[in-house]
């Protein structure tokens, strides 16, 4: 993709910053903690306060592009619909709020459905995760690429679970113990924008999740790629960013752990991304 995004990434660095900034100076502060879809799905005043600050600077430098963030949802008409911004403020509440230092914001550009730009960074550790297409992906201005593992039982994995896991019949635990004996380890961060940012630069293997929203893995999965690796549907074909699932890492390893994840899928589930609304949630 020829385009210059040099300014757009410029303005997703800084506003990431200034969003981790303010995370870490509300941490002591009452953050009115309240649940959303479920007890266990979590926002809280620093939520929102670092969504506003991140709005208000793409609104300021990108009036005419839409944006979907996950507390304000989506919202802005642009006269290029083909750009969107794509926000998580704070992706990791449960451990904000538990005082854990893993959660992150995650700033993604949009063009046509695919990420272009991407920015994870860690307040806590002050790592800055970025990537533009066909740049390749950076942690604090260093490149980084993907783990250089081709066995599945040699990796490290990363994963997560959906707030309404409860309520779910494809929840994610079945993979989860089908796999607890086929590898190293598995990790799991509390925040997908961690999980593929570390991906990206090979502190873990391999991840996959479920129930995923564009929030969620838009700026993380352009690190993967342009870090190596892909980032893909478990079912090969849907686009990972908007299709509620993804497998991301070296394609030997996603090869490897697909097979392992087709394996539990049962016919009477709808396929994976293909989720009604209630179960979408």
């Amino acid at each position: 993709m020829e385009v210059n995004l040099a300014a757009e990434l410029r303005c997703a660095l800084e506003l990431a910053k200034q969003a981790g900034e303010l995370l870490l100076k509300m941490r002591s502060s009452d953050l009115q903690v309240q649940s959303k879809s479920a007890q266990r799905d979590l926002v809280t005043a620093a939520d929102s306060a670092a969504e506003k600050l991140i709005l208000d600077g793409l609104g300021e430098q990108f009036p005419e592009d839409a944006l979907l963030a996950e507390e304000s949802g989506e919202y802005g008409e642009s006269t290029d619909c083909k750009r969107k911004w794509c926000i998580d403020p704070l992706d990791g509440t449960v451990n904000y709020v538990q005082g854990l230092p893993m959660f992150s914001v995650s700033i993604a550009l949009l063009i046509d459905s695919q990420p272009v730009v991407g920015v994870v960074y860690l307040p806590v550790l002050d790592e800055c995760f970025s990537a533009v297409v066909g740049q390749g992906a950076v942690l604090n201005n260093k490149a980084i690429l993907v783990s250089d593992k081709s066995n599945l039982r040699d990796s490290v994995l990363a994963t997560g679970f959906p707030y309404r896991r409860n309520q779910l019949a494809d929840n994610n635990l079945e993979n989860f113990n089908r796999l607890f004996l086929k590898q190293r380890g598995i990790r799991r961060m509390g925040s997908a924008a961690i999980d593929l940012a570390y991906v990206a630069s090979g502190r873990l293997d391999a991840y996959w999740e479920l129930h995923l929203s564009p929030w969620d893995c838009a700026a993380g999965g352009l690190l993967v790629r342009e870090a190596g690796g892909i980032c893909e549907t478990i079912v090969v074909g849907k686009n990972c960013i908007f299709a509620k699932n993804l497998v991301a890492g070296p394609a030997t390893l996603c090869r490897q752990l697909r097979q392992e994840l087709l394996l539990g899928r049962d016919d009477s589930y709808p396929p994976l991304g293909d989720l009604s609304p209630e179960q979408q949630s």
